[in-house]
This record gives C-alpha cells, sequence and structure tokens, in this order.
C-alpha cells in the first residue's frame, strides 16, 4: 500500500481482512466479544500481533487506533478504537490490562 500518510483505517481493515484478519471485535461487560461467533475474551487471551494509530487530517484531536488481533480460541480480526479525548474509557481499561508479552508486530502489514 505505499504511502503510509494516505492510509486511512478502512485501506488497513480491508487489507487486514484479506490476509484472514476478519472478525469484527466489540467490547461488552468488560470483555472483546467476536461479533459473529460471540466467543468473549478476557485480555490475557488476546494478543495483539499489529496497531496502527491515526490522527484526523482536519482535526487532529481526532484520534483512533487500530488493533489487530489473534485469540487463543484462533479466531482473528480487527478492533478499531478512539483514544484521546473520544476514548471509550471500557475499551481503553481493557486493552491496558493485555499482559505485555502479548503484544508483538508480527502481522503488521507495513513490514
Amino acid at each position: 500500500m505505499g504511502n503510509n500518510f494516505a492510509k486511512h483505517e478502512k485501506d488497513y481493515i480491508a487489507e487486514y481482512q484479506q490476509k484472514g484478519y476478519d472478525v469484527n471485535f466489540r467490547i461488552e461487560d468488560e470483555k472483546l466479544v467476536a461479533s459473529d461467533s460471540k466467543n468473549t475474551y478476557r485480555p490475557k487471551e488476546i494478543s495483539i500481533v499489529a496497531e496502527h494509530r491515526y490522527e484526523g487530517m482536519s482535526n487532529p484531536s481526532d484520534l483512533s487506533i487500530l488493533y489487530v488481533i489473534e485469540t487463543d480460541k484462533g479466531e482473528k480480526g480487527t478492533f478499531l478504537m478512539g483514544y484521546g479525548p473520544n476514548a471509550s474509557m471500557e475499551a481503553n481499561e481493557f486493552f491496558k490490562e493485555v499482559p505485555d508479552e502479548n503484544f508483538s508486530d508480527k502481522a503488521n502489514i507495513d513490514g
């Protein structure tokens, strides 16, 4: 995808989906939930295998982060979260609880 500055969240999500990261996750009741299977995960049951941070072009306070996730049940997908002033406190707390050893860059499409 060439120019990192031209990439948007939707571009990354589409590229990760092509690589098999096609599960959509959401946070509910302090757990990560796979939208289709309804499997739930605690922070220690997932790995963040890539992340991408964004700042809005027209509004620098429009901040988001894309987490690329693999679960201990083999599900792979993404979670897009606002951070900064627009952050979801529940999502923020969940991802803060993911153990440091569960973070890597092994699936990062930026190489």
